[in-house]
């Protein structure tokens, strides 16, 4: 009897506080490919402070990562960006500390975005979701350039019933988000997620999706200014079908208020 893999997942700051399906979907995902998931404590992935010259910060923060997730066989991110910090940038950090790069580097080496590791390490081949519409994907930075994820996203949704894929006219183009870039240059930040979102529009999908909650609440909030219907989901919601959650950044829709008691 093969022995399942062990898998820690990074559920990353913005799943926990903005999108919790998206780690519920992750950790489902990872249990269907035969995995054994477990969530140590956690916080950042440390990459905020990274990207803004604070590598005091992010080397404390990248330390309480390794402890956590050194147990493990595997770390698993439902972010390309997260998982970009801990594999590429962790032995970075740590570089030519001879207590700290070996276990830097043996966590890194291990750590992968999610649907990466569902094809290419555990050999996933297809889903059992249904979702009727239409879909375009965008390409984060992080997942296609640090990580070379770009097939592994599509292969999995070609096999969710009732889905049709569009490809994105410049899907592999940034769309200004960038992390703490969107806030020290909103100007331009603005006019990048302007084109992306025109190009969204333009596709004539029925849903956004991509692997990154950063580009993904980027793209959203700039759709819904323009006043555009597309619905804006994490690739791994439509993994398992989940359509009940609202889009991201649609509010839910309250309950109905109990009835007034008869005199």
């Amino acid at each position: 009897m093969a022995v399942s893999k062990r898998v820690g997942l990074l559920v990353t700051c913005l799943v926990d506080l903005v999108r919790p399906s998206v780690g519920f979907a992750s950790a489902r995902l990872l249990e269907d490919a035969g995995c054994s998931v477990d969530v140590p404590p956690q916080t950042c992935c440390g990459q905020p402070a990274f990207n803004s010259g604070d590598r005091a910060t992010a080397r404390k923060i990248a330390e309480q990562v390794i402890l956590a997730f050194e147990p493990f066989d595997y770390v698993v991110v439902p972010s390309g960006s997260c998982a970009g910090q801990v594999r590429l940038h962790y032995p970075e950090i740590f570089q030519g500390d001879p207590n700290w790069q070996p276990r830097a580097d043996a966590v890194a080496a291990k750590t992968y975005e999610l649907t990466q590791f569902l094809v290419d390490v555990c050999g996933v081949t297809g889903v059992a979701a249904r979702v009727s519409g239409t879909a375009t994907y965008h390409d984060s930075c992080s997942s296609l350039r640090e990580l070379g994820v770009r097939l592994q996203p599509r292969k999995l949704l070609a096999t969710v019933e009732g889905l049709g894929l569009i490809e994105l006219v410049d899907s592999d183009v940034c769309c200004g988000f960038g992390g703490t870039f969107c806030v020290k240059y909103p100007e331009i930040s603005d006019r990048m997620v302007g084109k992306k979102a025109a190009a969204v529009t333009a596709s004539g999908a029925d849903l956004l999706l991509a692997a990154d909650l950063g580009c993904l609440l980027n793209i959203a909030g700039k759709l819904s200014r323009d006043g555009a219907a597309v619905q804006v989901r994490h690739v791994a919601e439509i993994l398992v079908g989940d359509t009940d959650t609202p889009p991201i950044g649609v509010a839910p829709q309250p309950s109905p208020a109990p009835p007034e008691p008869k005199p």
